[in-house]
């Protein structure tokens, strides 16, 4: 089994996958509204718990987005708490209302 990590957009399940050689190691669900992309959701699979992977599914997910040409709305608390250490995407985020 190879190490490299790979995320990819699974239409059909609304959710990106870290998928880390054969494994699947972590999901970002999502839900699409037009141009926008809600993330409801992320965990890592205990077997990676430490790993960094999350901020490697978060960056994956989130330049995706991007290169889309759509919407982030951060609902997903790791995925908000990602983007205020990583202000790059702020162009890109519309933060939802509390």
């Amino acid at each position: 089994m190879t190490d490299e990590n790979r995320v990819v957009d699974n239409p059909d399940e609304n959710r990106y996958e870290l998928w880390r050689g054969e494994k699947l190691a972590g999901i970002a669900q999502y839900d699409r509204r037009g141009d926008l992309t809600v993330f409801t959701h992320t965990e890592i699979d205990d077997a990676f718990s430490g790993q960094g992977l999350g901020k490697v599914l978060a960056a994956g997910a989130l330049d995706d987005v991007v290169a889309q040409g759509r919407t982030i709305v951060p609902v997903c608390p790791f995925i908000a708490g990602y983007l205020k250490k990583n202000p790059g995407y702020e162009d890109h985020v519309r933060r939802p209302r509390e």
